[in-house]
This record gives structure tokens, C-alpha cells and sequence, in this order.
């Protein structure tokens, strides 16, 4: 199948379909996707909590959804190397709305932004997502890496806050006030974890950092807290429900049991409901999170697709990622989607299909079940050094340098714009504004490229010796209502004082309908100057255009010729 084909294909489980049923799947293959599938396992186990911490709920929230996202997706999706789960990318997002709507407004929103993944995969807009400028995706990553690191300060330095202000220049001042009273031990244990991760890729060993950084964190927490210290941890920091009654510290070792996100705790501990008001409350964050989710899965599979050769179904991804959004949040998860760095290192570790995922999917379960004790002893500031690392990744800063030193101004400009408001509002609206932003300036970019240039002097082209008063224009370019009136302005003016104009339209691609509107002005202006125009070589679009339209030549008025050369013939000879 054609990498066109695949963007405009959209069937359920099309990955697994293509990498399993249409190619031969043998034990060998199976075997490299189990190895492949525990090695990404392991390390989808403390980034899961980490991130669902830093989303604003419990730990064990971020494994449900590593292993029931990440099967479903998996299943379902278009992409045979993806790995699905809880990301940085979804922080910004999520941890506002916990703050406000505690964990059932976050399992609503979830909910509704599977359900927009699905229209936007049965409305086969999977291949709309690549237009998104670069300048747009750099900005609100590296304005959420700045937040996520923000965020992960008061558990790097064990500081005593209570709880965090809403708005980011609130949380820098009460992060400001807090620091002198910073605790070493945890400080010492961060530092300790974040060293590990920064020195062991040197090694060339195909363990990734991250765990032996979090085991050095634990082992020296561990220690400290022996010796009388008060490192916080996991299972001092969340406790459980057991079926009897009591009380469990860390992370209930058993699996989730169905219900419906509504009837799940608000901020205020009850049951946060169903009503139109909050459906409305959320709805500009359940669309965040969609577009977001399709940005970052699609932007995945374009990455595995570089890596690999292989090609992804732009649209049946977002079929996955919509199911899978659509039924986790029953089951406790949170948003989830197509993750870049564990993908990566799911190929890396020789994944041959989506199976890989799914058992990847079924080690987080393994671990959920059988290490929840073990996971209790997690420090928190080894937790947050974690996660300042993954925030150090995801800014792609080089990449940020590079467009600020290099970029034309309007991409430095979207991408500082989006940048800011992520930092300081949110990405609703960094989202919404970088992507209007960059639309209006690309329109401006276009304008610009649509030129007028007078070539009646231009023996090369216009080789016929026209009757006094004519002139011979030629249009460069898309004639869409920005430029249109400009192009076709300026032309009305130039026909008070000719007797005819010549516009010789080769290079004009398209015309839109403001185009038209502008065309229908000047041929106006000219029968009220009682000049006459001449349009010759039109291309397919635009004359399409005008014949939907019902323009006709009007004698005396207006004509259309196929080539300049006629229509050059038609002035001489007098039939214009």
C-alpha cells in the first residue's frame, strides 16, 4: 500500500493486521516482540507513576493506564512500533483539571476527548495533522517541559507545600518563598538519581538510565530513612482502600474494577456527576487533550516511520487512540498516547509487530499485581528527578536553539507565542493561538509570493505590436482573497487610464472565492471606465471556478482566450 493510500485508510486494528495477518508471523518473530515488550515493560513501570503523580492523581491511576491503554491501542491503532500510555506532553493538561474536578472530571475529560480521536479518524482528518508548523509543536513542548520541571521542584527539594497555586507565576513564588527550607536528605537523593541518569548512557549498555537511576534513589532513600531521615516516598506519600475496611500503603496490589467515570471523586471527595454545565466546563480541555493526543501519536508514527522504513495509517491511529481513550477511563486510567521514547526503544529493543505493546502492556499488569510492595519504597524526589529529565527530553531544546537562531521571524514569533501562554496560561489556548497564528501569517507569506508584473515591454513574451492603450499583465501566484484584492486593486486602478489590459494568467493556481469576488470588482471597474480586459491561459482551477461561478465574456467588456498568443491575436485583430 502506497504511503498515500495509508493516509487516507482507516480500518480497526490495521497495524496488527498488517505486521501479523498480511505478513507471516512465525515463533522468531514472536520471541523478538516478547523480548522487546518486557524490556519497555520495565521501563514503562516508574515513568507510568511518575507521571500520573505529576498529573495530580495517585500512581496506580498512570499503570492502569500503561496496561489497559496501552493493549487497546495497540489492537487498534495504525502504528506497529507505538507504545501507548501516560506522557509528559499531557501534564499541562491534566493536572488543572485534577486540581479543579479531582479524579472523575479528569476520567470525563479523557472520555470525551476518545470520543473526538473517533470522529476525527471516521472524518479522515489524520492527514490534516502534518500541516500543524513545526514552530507550533516546538513551542508548546518546550513550554510544557518548562512547566513539568516547574512542577517536579517541590519534591526535588522536599519542600514543604501544601498545595500548588493555580498559575504558573504563583507556583514560582511559592516555590521562591519554600526553597530555604529545602530538606538535604531529599535533595541529596534527587541529585543522586538525576547523576545516575545523566552519566550511565557513557556505560554503552543496553539498560536504559532511568532504572538504574531509580534504583540508586530507592537503595540510598531506603538507607537515609533507616538512619532517622524522612524521605518521602510512595507509600508514605498514597494510601489504599482494602476490601475490609483498612487502610494500604503505596499502591493497591489488585486489579481496577469497572465504573463509570461520572460516579468517581470531584475535588471535593463526592461523586462528581453527570450534568450539561460540566460537559461544557470540559470540553475545551477534552479538545486540548484530543488534539494533542492525535499530534503526539501521529508525530510518533512519523518518527517510527523514519526509523523503521515502515509505513503508519494516519487514520486508523487515531481510530486506536480514540478506543482506547474511550474505555480506560472505566477502569481508573487516565489520557493517554502514542509515547516517542518508549516507542523508540521498543524498535531498538527488535519489536517486530504490535504485539510487543500488548505484552509490554501485560508486564505493567505483572508488576501492578505482584510488585506493589516493592514499588511503595520509590522516593519521591527520585520520582521527580525522573521526570525533570523526561521534561529536559521532550523541550528538544537543540531543536528550539536552531529555529530561534535560523527560523524566518514569523516561526520565531509563533513559537515564542506558544511557548508563552503554555508557560503562563495553558494549552487550550497556546494551542489554539499558535495554530491561528501561524495560519494567518502563512496566508500573509502567501499574499507576498502573489506577484503582478507589467510585460507589455517584454518583446520575449508579448511579441505582437499591440494597439496604443494596451498593456500585458502577468499573475504569479495563488489568487486567494488576501492577495486577490491587492493584485486586482491595483489593476483597477491601472485601467482608468488604459484603453484594455491583458491578463495573462499561467501562473495563477488557484482562486479562491474572495479571488473571485475580487475579479468580479475589476471587470466592474472596467465597465464603468469602459476599458476592456483580456484573461488568457487559465488553469484547470480557477476556470472551474469561474464557470461554477457563471462569469461569461461580455463583448466589449471581457473575453477569455486559451493562450496569450490568441488572445494577443484577438487584440490586434480587434475582436476584443
Amino acid at each position: 500500500m502506497s504511503h498515500r493510500a495509508h493516509l487516507f485508510s482507516l480500518r480497526f486494528a490495521h497495524a496488527v493486521r498488517e505486521a501479523c495477518i498480511d505478513e507471516r508471523y512465525t515463533g522468531g518473530r514472536f520471541l523478538k516482540d516478547a523480548m522487546a515488550g518486557i524490556t519497555v515493560g520495565i521501563i514503562a513501570i516508574p515513568l507510568a507513576m511518575a507521571l500520573a503523580i505529576a498529573s495530580g492523581v495517585a500512581p496506580q491511576y498512570g499503570l492502569y493506564t500503561a496496561f489497559i491503554a496501552g493493549f487497546v491501542i495497540a489492537l487498534f491503532g495504525g502504528s506497529r512500533f507505538s507504545i501507548s500510555g501516560p506522557t509528559a506532553a499531557f501534564v499541562v493538561i491534566l493536572y488543572p483539571i485534577a486540581q479543579s474536578y479531582g479524579l472523575g472530571g479528569l476520567l470525563l475529560a479523557t472520555l470525551m476527548s476518545g470520543v473526538l480521536l473517533v470522529i476525527m479518524a471516521l472524518m479522515r482528518l489524520g492527514r490534516f495533522i502534518e500541516y500543524i508548523p513545526e514552530s507550533v509543536t516546538l513551542g508548546f513542548t518546550a513550554g510544557i517541559a518548562v512547566v513539568i520541571a516547574t512542577l517536579q521542584v517541590k519534591d526535588f527539594f522536599g519542600l514543604p507545600v501544601e498545595t500548588m497555586p493555580e498559575h504558573y507565576w504563583d507556583k514560582l513564588a511559592v516555590l521562591g518563598q519554600q526553597l530555604p527550607a529545602l530538606d538535604a536528605m531529599s535533595t541529596l537523593v534527587a541529585l543522586a538519581t538525576l547523576a545516575v541518569m545523566l552519566l550511565w548512557p557513557r556505560l554503552k549498555t543496553p539498560v536504559p538510565p532511568h532504572l538504574p537511576a531509580v534504583v540508586v534513589g530507592s537503595l540510598l532513600a531506603l538507607w537515609m530513612n533507616s538512619q532517622g531521615a524522612a524521605v518521602e516516598t510512595i507509600g508514605s506519600r498514597f494510601s489504599y482502600l482494602l476490601p475490609d475496611g483498612s487502610t494500604g500503603a503505596g499502591i493497591p496490589p489488585f486489579l481496577p474494577e469497572f465504573a463509570w467515570p461520572w460516579q468517581q471523586a470531584g475535588a471535593a471527595g463526592e461523586p462528581i456527576g453527570l450534568s450539561w454545565e460540566l460537559f461544557r466546563e470540559l470540553i475545551p480541555a477534552a479538545f486540548a487533550i484530543a488534539m494533542l493526543g492525535a499530534i503526539e501519536s501521529l508525530l510518533c508514527a512519523v518518527v517510527l516511520d523514519g526509523m523503521t522504513g515502515k509505513r503508519h495509517s494516519a487514520n486508523s491511529e487515531l481510530m486506536g487512540q480514540g478506543i482506547g481513550n474511550i474505555l480506560v477511563p472505566f477502569f481508573g486510567g487516565i489520557t493517554a498516547t502514542a509515547a516517542i521514547a518508549r516507542s523508540a526503544a521498543n524498535y531498538r529493543a527488535g519489536a517486530e509487530s504490535p504485539v510487543s505493546a500488548m505484552i509490554h502492556a501485560l508486564v505493567v499488569l505483572l508488576a501492578l499485581v505482584s510488585l506493589a510492595g516493592i514499588l511503595a519504597y520509590l522516593p519521591m524526589p527520585a520520582m521527580a528527578a525522573l521526570l525533570v529529565m523526561v521534561a529536559w527530553n521532550m523541550s528538544e531544546a537543540p531543536k528550539a536553539v536552531h529555529l530561534l537562531k535560523t527560523a524566518p521571524r514569523s516561526d520565531i514569533l509563533v513559537f515564542l507565542t506558544c511557548f508563552g501562554l503554555t508557560v503562563a496560561l495553558d494549552m487550550v489556548i497556546a494551542i489554539t493561538t499558535g495554530v491561528l497564528l501561524a495560519a494567518v501569517l502563512f496566508m500573509r507569506e502567501m499574499a507576498q509570493m502573489t506577484k503582478v508584473t507589467d510585460i507589455t515591454g517584454n518583446k520575449r513574451i508579448v511579441q505582437a505590436e499591440l494597439p496604443e492603450g494596451w498593456q500585458v499583465f502577468k499573475i504569479n501566484g495563488p489568487l486567494f482573497f488576501a492577495a486577490a484584492d491587492r493584485v486586482f486593486g491595483e489593476l483597477a486602478g491601472l485601467s482608468r487610464q488604459a484603453r484594455g489590459l491583458v491578463l495573462y494568467m499561467d501562473g495563477v493556481t488557484i482562486l479562491d472565492a474572495g479571488g473571485l469576488s475580487a475579479l468580479n470588482k475589476l471587470i466592474s471597474s472596467c465597465r464603468n471606465t469602459g476599458t476592456e480586459i483580456v484573461i488568457a491561459d487559465l488553469q484547470f482551477q480557477p476556470l472551474r471556478t469561474l464557470a461554477r461561478a457563471g462569469v461569461k465574456p461580455e463583448p466589449g467588456i471581457s473575453r477569455f482566450y486559451p493562450t496569450l498568443e490568441a488572445a494577443l491575436n484577438g487584440v490586434v485583430s480587434g475582436e476584443a
